[in-house]
């Protein structure tokens, strides 16, 4: 183990030399001739140096004046100091105390008792030094999240009748902060925040660091208010300037369930608080049992989802699209359901959000483009009239390396042509890494694929991406159609998005089409297909191979 390192700071070279070889067998010796010496020994080495021994009459800066200095440096004021005094003086003694020394050994100097003392300085150090890492946070000085449970239910017992709230705030996208602006920006973000809502919440609430941007902390229910205020209105404070363009978003958990533990209570107050991210009308979440049971809802879906995938739970539907020039089937959309034997037909608007979240869609979307290619290599050897089936490529997948390389190895498995599967890429998709989405999309083509990008008109994109995309197809937002069927033509926007996908030489599909009004709507404004429930709703496959027969 390396040696642990002791200062000595004695201007009389053989008490130097007495004080080295007492020493030497167990510590690492550094030495200084006088106070100033000493501190630019410290200002390269404080990190390492355990003990300082220190005479008090030195020239250039004697030992009272160096006590002075090191106690105004909060990292060098930590370090234990000894002082060696001449004989027994009380008054030495006690001066040496008042100046901020940790202890004294008297000359002529005792080699026992001096290892004894320097040997029980550094453990009361480091023993002092592993609790203070327990109990706060280096950073922001708040208690660290050990020892914020600990108080929590210190206080949880001895104040029985009182009610309290445990509130939780969390930076919106602090990452993104930290990674434009670095971590010591970030940090300072951190402890300006953190001082804010110690100050907010007042001395007595309870506060911690949580982990990276977030802050927990118990209050009574009366200071509740003020909380909940603590960073919205922190940017009014005169030290808030960092904080000025920084979003904050609170979570807050009202307890009034004693019997479960306040790390779940905690985990409420973080759980709501995940509920308002990305929110930007909304700041503020508290738990009630609506949140509770949908959290419970979705802990049980996570449960069971790789049970259902491996049973068999999952299947899929397709929806026929038509062509609105001569009302003929010209493809279809693969769509996912979930029959569970206990909870029946699962709605698909309930777990795909969740297994996009959670990470389990590239598992989902693999069971689809696998089951879609049998089929369509199915269809092929019954001699059925093979269609395009279009099958989605979620933001998860489209970010991984190798996507080229299964879509090839699936067309190649299946001895299918890669022209009658096509990929659906959502629009929001196209907004993040764009460089490295447009790469990957102009592979897939190049292996004879056709790309459609879905949910266009959502809100994401501008019209000006579109000339940048490596596209086949352009698919029409069902809402953004619903919204444009409502306006008069003359102010729709619907014939400029179909002319200039045409110009682009782009297919336009529509979604979501319901009557006969909007079809022939769109059919006088030139779009291609479409889909939706006038002309027939999503079905099983069995279903659909009748569809092909007839053609």
């Amino acid at each position: 183990m390396t040696q642990k390192q002791i200062l000595i700071v004695e201007d009389n070279e053989l008490n130097r030399t007495m004080l080295s070889e007492i020493l030497s067998d167990d510590y690492k010796v550094l030495e200084a001739e006088n106070g100033q010496e000493a501190l630019d020994i410290l200002e390269q080495n404080k990190d390492d140096i355990h003990l300082i021994l220190l005479d008090v009459m030195m020239p250039v800066m004697d030992g009272y004046t160096f006590l002075d200095k090191i106690k105004k440096d909060e990292e060098l004021a930590l370090i234990p100091v000894i002082v060696m005094t001449q004989g027994d003086s009380e008054a030495d003694e006690v001066t040496a105390l008042a100046h901020g020394a940790t202890d004294f050994v008297p000359k002529p100097y005792r080699p026992q008792v001096i290892l004894h003392r320097i040997a029980s300085l550094i453990k009361l150090r480091e023993t002092a030094a592993m609790v203070n890492q327990y109990r706060y946070d280096r950073l922001t000085g708040l208690y660290t999240i050990e020892f914020f449970y600990q108080k929590v239910r210190e206080c949880l017992e001895a104040n029985p009748e009182k009610e309290y709230t445990i509130l939780c705030s969390n930076f919106e996208n602090f990452k993104w902060y930290n990674d434009t602006f670095g971590r010591e920006a970030g940090d300072r973000i951190l402890v300006e925040g953190a001082e804010i809502f110690q100050n907010r919440v007042g001395e007595d609430a309870i506060c911690c660091r949580y982990g990276a941007d977030r802050f927990l902390c118990l209050l009574d229910k009366e200071r509740e208010r003020i909380g909940r205020e603590c960073f919205i209105k922190g940017r009014q404070s005169k030290r808030s300037e960092l904080l000025e363009n920084m979003s904050v978003k609170l979570g807050i958990y009202e307890i009034k369930d004693r019997t479960i533990s306040v790390e779940q209570m905690c985990d409420r107050a973080l759980w709501v608080v995940d509920r308002v991210k990305g929110m930007y009308n909304q700041n503020i979440a508290v738990y009630d049992d609506a949140y509770r049971e949908k959290l419970l809802r979705e802990n049980a879906i996570t449960d069971v989802m790789a049970t259902a995938l491996e049973e068999g739970q999952f299947i899929v539907y397709l929806q026929p699209k038509y062509s609105l020039n001569d009302n003929r089937m010209v493809g279809a959309e693969a769509l996912v359901r979930w029959i569970h034997p206990e909870w029946g037909f699962m709605s698909p608007g309930e777990f795909i959000p969740l297994f996009e979240k959670n990470g389990f869609i590239p598992c989902l979307d693999q069971f689809v483009w696998e089951t879609v290619c049998a089929k369509l290599r199915e269809w092929k050897e019954k001699g059925y009239p093979i269609v395009p089936v279009s099958v989605n490529v979620s933001r998860a997948d489209i970010f991984q390396s190798h996507l080229t390389d299964v879509f090839r190895g699936l067309i190649r498995k299946y001895g299918i042509d890669p022209q009658y599967l096509h990929l659906e890429i959502t629009e929001s998709a196209y907004t993040e890494q764009t460089d490295q989405i447009l790469n990957t999309v102009v592979e897939l083509r190049k292996s004879g694929f056709f790309i459609e990008m879905d949910d266009f008109g959502s809100g994401y994109s501008s019209l000006n991406m579109l000339s940048q995309m490596s596209l086949d197809i352009l698919k029409l937002d069902m809402k953004f159609i619903q919204n444009e069927m409502t306006k008069p033509v003359e102010k729709s926007i619907l014939n400029d998005i179909i002319s200039m996908a045409h110009r682009l030489d782009l297919t336009v599909v529509a979604e979501g089409i319901e009557t006969e009004e909007q079809m022939k709507r769109l059919q006088a404004l030139g779009c291609d297909y479409a889909q939706g429930y006038f002309f027939a709703k999503p079905m099983s496959v069995t279903e659909f191979e009748g569809l092909l027969e007839v053609q």
